[in-house]
């Protein structure tokens, strides 16, 4: 099956964004929903099982200069098998122009057993754009073993690369549950925050060349988080494994926000969970590295999304 679908969001004479353009076809149907907190809000809904192996999906979405839109799923995606040796894929080009926002909070992509799928996402940034983007992947339904699955992600920022990350779990991917990797997570997955207050939170600074390093986050048992800020941009990247859709959703969700919708103002303290012994820095050259740091816990820290509207 193939099917395109695309979004353009734009602001009017009177600063509101409106829907200039919403076209989609099975199972890439969309559907506009009410605004939150003054953002209008798209959400895909799944025409049909699937992605099957040999679907082809494509979605694009652009947002014009100060317009705002925001990007969910009705329901988690279910990678699953068709025809042998054919490869299912989901392609999403987003472009947001300078004074535009773009949340894009998907519901968690699942790699069910004896799935062969590609999902690549490649986001193009003007100067003064704004992004909250999350991207969560379950490896296998309940009791069975992951699929092939490889998630990759480009983010350019005014012109200059700003990330560059891809996993791939499965039986075509030695080594992906082991320590290097997921450490024997079943869930991981990344918030990327990018905007003029992107670089609040729990950065420590490197003494010696003065640059913000990242930190490891407290988590319960069986999870790991981690917040990076990226070179290249105002730009944070947290990155969590869990061992559970929940855990990992609690991990990427601004502190204080359990709508997942972008805060506005200072950092808010993230709740931890145990004991928070001192966090080891991580260096922020690892940003373009799929995948958590299994095993750790640091210190309280902050997540948040503050400077998108």
């Amino acid at each position: 099956m193939r099917a395109v679908a695309r979004v353009v969001a734009v602001a009017d004479r009177r600063g509101r964004t409106v829907l200039r353009e919403l076209r989609g076809e099975s199972p890439l149907l969309l559907r506009q929903a009410a605004t939150e907190e003054g953002v209008p809000t798209v959400y895909v809904v799944g025409g049909a099982a699937g992605p099957l192996a040999g679907d082809d999906l494509r979605l694009s979405v652009e947002v014009g200069p100060e317009a705002a839109v925001r990007v969910r799923t009705v329901a988690a995606s279910v990678a699953l098998p068709g025809r042998p040796g054919a490869v299912s894929r989901m392609r999403v080009d987003a472009v947001v122009h300078d004074g535009g926002t773009l949340h894009w909070l998907p519901e968690q992509l699942v790699a069910a057993a004896g799935c062969d799928h590609v999902a690549e996402s490649r986001v193009t940034l003007a100067e003064g754009a704004r992004l909250l983007w999350r991207e969560e992947l379950v490896c296998g339904r309940h009791g069975e073993p992951a699929g092939d699955v490889v998630v990759a992600t480009s983010v350019d920022h005014a012109g200059r690369p700003l990330l560059r990350q891809s996993l791939a779990v499965g039986p075509a991917a030695p080594g992906w549950a082991g320590p290097a990797v997921l450490g024997g997570a079943t869930a991981t997955g990344s918030l990327l925050v990018v905007g003029p207050a992107a670089a609040s939170g729990p950065a420590t600074v490197d003494a010696a060349g003065g640059q913000p390093r990242g930190r490891v986050l407290p988590t319960g048992p069986g999870a790991s988080a981690v917040w990076l800020p990226l070179a290249g941009g105002p730009a944070a990247l947290l990155t969590a494994t869990a061992p559970d859709a929940h855990t990992l959703r609690t991990l990427l969700t601004p502190a204080g926000d359990p709508a997942g919708v972008a805060a506005i103002g200072p950092p808010t303290p993230a709740t931890a969970t145990g004991p928070t012994p001192a966090a080891p820095a991580v260096s922020a050259a690892a940003a373009g590295a799929g995948g958590g740091v299994p095993g750790a816990a640091g210190e309280t820290g902050w997540v948040t999304a503050a400077g998108l509207r």
